[in-house]
């Protein structure tokens, strides 16, 4: 469940040091491996209230970047550019050929759960896929489409803030990118999603060169202009980590952090959406939502390109496949999904728990995909590391297990304890959700 934000305050970017380029280079060129436990199915009446990486906290006036300094048009690098101008030159070219909101991969077939897909079919999801280059980015039907070929997102959020910092004038993605890079790359994870602008050209560089995508949240915060957007998108939009732009997260919970009615929410929403397309015609635009839309609220941003579905629901999504495949027809990720691991119902430290729901959800977008004929574009599980900041009665120096039961939530204890998130601890140790997670994407 949300908390309440805190204001951002100023602070400067972090830039990678030699050193830490290096590691990255060499450590960018590992890849993943194997595994498979047991699915459980639950209905979707079973979903609780959800929380975010943002959950106590967002973006102020002006949209905060890597490390927290505003966004500007004049935006540089903070490190230094680790792939050719003349790579991310070809790839702008040819992503400002195409629409990104039609694709031509062809008819259309019947899928799983009452979907349909494009032609572009075939391969698997959990391995391999395009890669950022490899050409334009659009959609056709449910899929989202690089090159005309269908991607699957094998997603984490991302939100690398360190110990004794706080969202967002902390938040440091320079300083973790080379560990952080080289554990995702590891994991066969090709997608992060972040909470804020990110407009390190450096970083995107380390990102694509790892066959990373970035879903790339430029509107995160209602209180920001719509004309906040216009620095982040047009500072990297020709950068080939670039899969798509997102706006706003569970904002039908949250009021896009400054309580607006859903109406007045849909209203910004839809004038940002529109901003960006003046601003870039050759991405898709995305938004967030707490759990399923209503077809009203589907129609009214019509516009939108793709949806991401924040959903807490156990150890299965139930029926939310055939759900969506009702509703629509557009790509659909989740955009949130996992559980933590901390168990409130035996106040134990419980890893496995937590393996266990990544496991048994992950499978089943895997099975679901729009790859193979599904109604799923994959997901961005919350979230790569613990975040020790999100506890408000805590200390951002230590981990707190503080927590809230909204009525329905993660697996075992429908509890958020908000710093126990992290497939990954905030030292990098990788936990066992880490490890399904990477046999689930080497198969």
């Amino acid at each position: 469940m949300p908390a309440p934000f805190s204001r951002p305050s100023p602070g400067s970017s972090r830039p990678l040091t030699t050193g830490a380029l290096l590691l990255l280079a060499t450590a960018c060129s590992d890849s993943g491996a194997t595994t498979d436990p047991e699915t459980t199915a639950t209905s979707s009446s079973d979903a609780g209230a959800t929380h975010s990486a943002m959950s106590s906290s967002a973006s102020g006036p002006t949209a905060a970047t890597s490390g927290g300094a505003a966004t500007t048009a004049a935006t540089t690098s903070a490190v230094t550019s680790s792939s050719s101008p003349a790579t991310r030159a070809a790839t702008a070219s040819t992503g400002s050929e195409a629409s990104a909101t039609t694709g031509s991969g062809g008819g259309s077939t019947s899928g799983p759960n009452g979907g349909s897909t494009s032609g572009a079919t075939g391969g698997s999801p959990s391995s391999g896929g395009p890669r950022p280059g490899d050409g334009a980015v659009s959609v056709d039907g449910p899929q989202i489409l690089v090159n005309e070929e269908p991607l699957h997102l094998r997603g984490v959020n991302w939100n690398p803030v360190p110990v004794g910092g706080s969202h967002p004038q902390d938040l440091a993605y320079a300083e973790f990118a080379a560990e952080d890079i080289a554990l995702m790359q590891a994991a066969g994870i090709n997608a992060v999603r972040t909470y804020e602008p990110l407009t390190d050209l450096g970083v995107l560089d380390a990102l694509a060169d790892a066959g990373i995508f970035v879903l790339n949240t430029v509107f995160p915060y209602g209180g920001n202009p719509a004309s906040s957007v216009d620095a982040p998108v047009d500072a990297v939009k020709a950068h080939p980590a670039i899969l798509l732009w997102v706006i706003g997260n569970e904002w039908n919970y949250n009021g896009l952090y400054v309580d607006l009615s859903l109406d007045a929410s849909i209203e910004l929403i839809d004038e940002v959406r529109g901003r960006i397309r003046d601003l870039d015609a050759s991405h898709p635009i995305a938004t967030v939502y707490g759990e399923l839309p209503e077809a009203s609220v589907l129609d009214r941003l019509g516009d939108i390109d793709v949806w991401g579905l924040n959903v807490y629901s156990g150890r299965s999504f139930g029926d939310r496949f055939t759900q969506w495949a009702e509703r629509s027809q557009k790509p659909m990720f989740f955009g949130e999904y996992g559980a933590d691991a901390w168990n409130a119902t035996t106040g134990e430290y419980d890893p496995e728990s937590q393996a266990t729901a990544t496991h048994d959800l992950t499978r089943e977008i895997l099975d679901h995909s729009t790859v193979t004929g599904g109604v799923c574009s994959g997901g961005t599980i919350f979230e790569f590391s613990d975040e020790w900041w999100k506890d408000q009665s805590g200390s951002a120096s230590a981990q707190d297990v503080g927590g809230i039961a909204p009525g329905g939530g993660p697996f075992p204890d429908s509890t958020f304890n908000e710093e126990y998130w992290g497939i990954v601890t905030i030292e990098r140790v990788p936990r066992p959700a880490y490890d399904v997670l990477k046999d689930l994407y080497s198969e």
